[in-house]
């Protein structure tokens, strides 16, 4: 990947993971990432493009670090490992909410014509569920632990991550317990 590629997309995901996708505009993203707007439209047909590309990347890094922390773990030692990945991707990445459900929310509000931004969101909370499942639980357990993830995440952004942390390994625990 081209280094003026790779500094669009990090430069724009930061901006809308701060400030929304709406919120920001192609000459903002242009001028942080310190491109040429013919050189946007090189890589990127629309802004559109580049919101899913960088919801792709931002799910590939996300997954490898689930994938990181879960390795050949089962059971319950599996479900702390997975929350305390997505714990972590928290602490590393910011608390500003779920990029893919603010996504889905802004473009699911905005003109038709983004369904591959809504699909794309829609779809990474299935895949994270069946994760889960693959894992050897249920889908009724692999839905609940999306629903505390989530809630996790959510709460970061108004609470000190540490206390989330224990919080969520207490509902862990009562989830779990028998």
């Amino acid at each position: 990947m081209s280094k003026k590629r790779e500094q669009l997309l990090t430069q724009s995901e930061r901006l809308f993971d701060q400030h929304g996708f709406h919120a920001v505009g192609l000459k903002q993203v242009i001028k942080e990432s310190g491109i040429s707007l013919m050189t946007m439209y090189n890589h990127f047909e629309s802004k559109e493009a580049l919101v899913l590309e960088i919801l792709k990347k931002r799910e590939a890094r996300y997954l490898q670090k689930l994938d990181q922390f879960t390795e050949k773990k089962t059971g319950k030692a599996f479900m702390h490992a997975l929350a305390e990945a997505h714990l972590s991707w928290i602490r590393d990445n910011g608390s500003n909410g779920c990029m893919f459900l603010r996504a889905k929310e802004e473009y699911s509000l905005a003109q038709a014509g983004h369904s591959a931004i809504v699909s794309f969101a829609d779809q990474h909370k299935h895949r994270l569920t069946e994760f889960i499942h693959d894992k050897g639980f249920t889908n009724q357990e692999a839905v609940r632990v999306m629903i505390l993830l989530e809630g996790a995440t959510a709460m970061a952004e108004v609470f000190d991550i540490e206390e989330v942390a224990t919080e969520v390994n207490g509902a862990l625990k009562a989830l779990f317990t028998n």
